[in-house]
């Protein structure tokens, strides 16, 4: 593991750097700060959120442009409020704590984060064009536990715009938003069904030639922008899904906190509560378990402040998760306990159309995997074997659930039954463009290999070999 980037706070008054600020030469900025510090471009990446060869291109003078990406720069940097301003971004006034668990109790004594909706508007609208024109800058960018801290904070800090309204050429008005919605819909169904890949690009385009004219040209009330808002953050936070869904790890996290953003200016708490829940799933997927954590419990505190019990429980299971993947067998047991009490007075004819998944068969499957990272294997086939009692149009999610119980059987030492539960597994992951899929039989296929003498071993990995190719490095081994 890399060691901090550490800044001395008198380099921010150097000359040099003053001027790469003024300059907004980041490349000028990157080299200095290298010189002083020894750090090798890898180590400033991993500091700013950005790839070594994106690194490497910045300090050969490509030029930085992106408010987003200057903005993880200066966070990443930990710049006083003198720099960032030098820089032309707007000053913190604070220091944020790291436990997003304190958020709602501080709340009330912590100065807000200002920003406006327009200013969350135009990094989407420079977000989607780059995503369609597949800019560098946006395939460069990596993912960062840090990153959700602030659109976190600013969630319980600072209260929704009351005006979002806009006197733009271009008339908005319900049926548009309905349209929205309908998209939406069908878009997560392409989704469940065949994978993430499968419909990102045609979600991105749409995201940027129909959703931009609107939000950026419209003539809307405020009303009317508060539904329209949030209709995108919803659509916005589904292009996160299949970004991460795709290990398209840094996409996948800009595209949830600017949905975080966006339902945070449409007053949409029941969404902010899901989309603070997938920020918690895919930390923990990436190995982050204390930010897991605490962003399934800003999740729960939001859902509860909505009323959605429903919601609620999935925040627990969230959190349930973390812990089990960080080896915490007690608090993981409290936080499911605390979700299956939860599900049980929940009334879910009052639930979001989008949170249909979330079922008896969706809750056995995350008891099941916390079981399996808890080494329970025992447990864990009594939850996996429930979850394959589901809806059949989660393709994908029947593929997890199929890997999961073909884990369970690994642990259980029972290798060739395992080979048969994953070749079910692997014929659907063999019809989706899901790496997370891919990502469970690779996982698979690693605990099989000590029993490679047997028949039925060889014959599931070579299967797995031949159907999915070499293991690639954006399919992690999969933790959620």
């Amino acid at each position: 593991m890399l060691d901090p980037l550490h800044i001395p706070s008198h380099l921010w008054a150097d000359r040099t750097v003053r001027a790469a600020l003024d300059a907004r030469d980041i490349g000028a900025l990157f080299r200095h700060v290298s010189r002083l510090t020894h750090a090798s471009q890898t180590r400033i990446g991993a500091a700013v959120g950005l790839e070594q060869g994106y690194v490497s291109r910045i300090m050969a003078g490509r030029k930085v442009t992106s408010i987003d990406v200057l903005e993880r720069i200066a966070d990443g940097c930990r710049m006083p409020d003198e720099a960032r301003m030098a820089l032309g971004l707007a000053p913190r006034q604070r220091s944020f704590p790291q436990d997003m668990a304190n958020f709602v109790h501080q709340r009330q004594c912590d100065p807000p984060v200002t920003r406006s909706w327009r200013a969350d508007v135009s990094a989407a609208a420079q977000l989607w064009e780059g995503e369609v024109n597949r800019r560098d800058v946006i395939r460069q960018v990596a993912f960062s536990s840090a990153g959700y801290t602030l659109p976190a904070l600013r969630w319980f800090t600072v209260p929704p715009p009351q005006d979002v309204g806009q006197s733009g050429r271009r008339s908005v008005g319900q049926p548009d938003i309905d349209t929205i919605r309908e998209m939406t819909a069908t878009y997560r169904r392409l989704d469940n069904q065949y994978g993430g890949g499968h419909a990102r690009k045609t979600v991105t385009r749409y995201l940027h030639q129909e959703i931009t004219p609107l939000l950026t040209e419209g003539h809307y009330d405020p009303p009317t922008g508060r539904r329209l808002l949030s209709a995108v953050a919803e659509l916005t936070q589904l292009a996160g899904w299949q970004a991460y869904d795709t290990a398209d790890h840094g996409a996948a996290q800009r595209h949830l906190t600017l949905a975080l953003n966006l339902a945070h200016a449409a007053g949409d708490s029941v969404l902010g509560a899901e989309i603070l829940a997938a920020m918690s799933h895919q930390a923990t997927y990436l190995g982050h378990t204390g930010a897991g954590v605490d962003l399934a419990r800003a999740a729960g505190q939001t859902a509860n402040l909505a009323g959605v019990t429903v919601l609620t429980a999935e925040a627990f299971v969230m959190e349930a998760h973390a812990h089990a993947s960080a080896h915490n067998e007690s608090a993981c047991a409290h936080a499911l306990h605390q979700a299956e009490r939860t599900l049980d007075r929940a009334d879910r004819s009052s639930a979001p159309r989008w949170l249909g998944y979330f079922d008896e068969a969706y809750l056995s499957a995350k008891f099941g995997h916390c079981f399996t990272a808890l080494g329970k294997p025992t447990q864990a086939e009594r939850f996996a074997v429930r979850s394959l009692r589901m809806d059949e149009s989660y393709v994908r999610g029947k593929a997890f659930n199929l890997a999961l119980l073909a884990t369970v059987q690994v642990q259980r030492n029972e290798p060739d039954r395992a080979c048969a539960i994953g070749a079910e597994a692997l014929t659907l992951t063999s019809q989706l463009r899901s790496a997370r899929a891919a990502g469970y039989l690779y996982d698979l296929r690693t605990q099989l290999a000590p029993h490679r003498r047997r028949p039925a071993v060889r014959h599931f990995i070579h299967q797995v070999d031949a159907t999915l190719g070499p293991r690639r490095d954006g399919y992690n081994s999969p933790r959620a």
